[in-house]
């Protein structure tokens, strides 16, 4: 197991402080602000802790409310709202410093197995081991991308990202906003259901918003841009293994008023759909002194 992954799964293993009540930990590699995967990777973790295993998530909705302090642990504080025949919800406030910076509804049902069924038809895109692996885009690639972008994909990290559209972040425009990108973790997860649902919520919030400025061939990692999100939710619709390929993609139909709204399907290479992700971000120009 990578250190990537084991440093992932120890920060999603929260720590218990009362009924109800759990710590989390960032990782010390010198971010300004907590990343937003994590907190909504945390929280839901909290969440599920008080809940049987036998009903697992389908939906979140969370709002960002302030930015998350690296330095300083965050207390996860679980609201049991509702335990219900078919649902159960779950209210989670995370807080820093005496004040609430994530908020999250999250409910709860146990799958049954009678009833219709449709879903979204899969991208045709090209398969993950057809596009540059993560030491190939270190060694080929990343050379001519912009400095932002290389120190980005320099970093270790739990999820290796197989982007389709990879020459974007060389300036090229993409007209129809839509933005593919092949998802998995680094090593592989242990079998518990829930790991693979908590480590997909940590995953659901990387370059979501950067979708936003696909159209405009531009990205977040130019130094012009502001950027924060505002809101996030998931759907969970059918099981999943969050260390096999997944693909994630992605479009942003409005961006106005500095606000950039993106959308994701998050298939498994079969074409079955497991999740959806919406989200509303900042993504701000930055104002000439």
């Amino acid at each position: 197991m990578s250190t990537a992954i084991q440093d992932l799964l120890a920060i999603l293993d929260l720590e218990p402080l009362d009924v109800n009540l759990f710590r989390g930990r960032s990782p010390q590699v010198g971010w300004q602000r907590v990343f937003g995967g994590q907190v909504i990777g945390q929280a839901l973790v909290a969440a599920v802790r008080t809940v049987e295993a036998a009903r697992p998530p389908h939906s979140m909705h969370a709002y960002f409310l302030l930015p998350g302090d690296p330095k300083v642990p965050i207390i996860y504080d679980v609201d049991r709202m509702r335990d219900g025949k078919s649902f159960t919800t779950r209210r989670v406030t995370a807080r820093q410093h005496g004040q609430p910076i994530f908020s999250m509804l999250a409910s709860f049902h146990a799958n049954e197995a009678e009833g219709l069924d449709h879903q979204a038809t899969m991208p045709d895109v090209p398969p993950p081991e057809s596009l540059p692996s993560e030491a190939e885009v270190r060694e080929k690639i990343l050379p001519t991308m912009p400095d932002p972008v290389r120190r980005y994909y320099e970093r270790e990290r739990p999820v290796e990202l197989r982007p389709v559209e990879f020459e974007r972040y060389r300036g090229k425009k993409f007209p129809d906003g839509r933005f593919h990108v092949w998802i998995k973790s680094t090593g592989r997860l242990p079998d518990d259901p829930a790991i693979h649902q908590c480590v997909l919520a940590y995953t659901s919030d990387m370059g979501l918003l950067d979708t936003a400025l696909v159209a405009h061939g531009r990205t977040l990692f130019e130094p012009q841009f502001m950027a924060a999100s505002l809101d996030h939710a998931l759907w969970l619709h059918r099981p999943f293994r969050a260390d096999e390929w997944l693909l994630y993609a992605q479009d942003s139909p409005n961006l106005h008023g500095s606000r950039g709204f993106s959308r994701g399907l998050i298939f498994k290479r079969d074409g079955t759909l497991v999740a959806s992700v919406a989200q509303e971000g900042l993504v701000r120009l930055r104002r000439e002194p």
